[in-house]
């Protein structure tokens, strides 16, 4: 199966996005929140959040591709 460099790029935004929900979950530690802190613009959380949404959507597409 041949994997475009979308496709695995997509997968990992989304395993990321994945694993900070996991964060969020088990230990209240929300590292989005946290590393959009680090910068003086408060929407940089807003654009990830919204990055991990569409690489998610995008993954969900890709399985069901011939």
């Amino acid at each position: 199966m041949k994997m475009t460099f979308f496709i695995m790029l997509a997968r990992f935004v989304a395993a990321i996005g994945a694993i900070n929900w996991g964060l969020v979950a088990f230990f209240q530690f929300d590292l989005v929140e946290k590393l959009s802190k680090l910068t003086d613009y408060s929407y940089v959380d807003k654009i990830a959040y919204a990055v991990i949404a569409l690489a998610g959507f995008y993954t969900i597409m890709s399985l069901f591709q011939n």
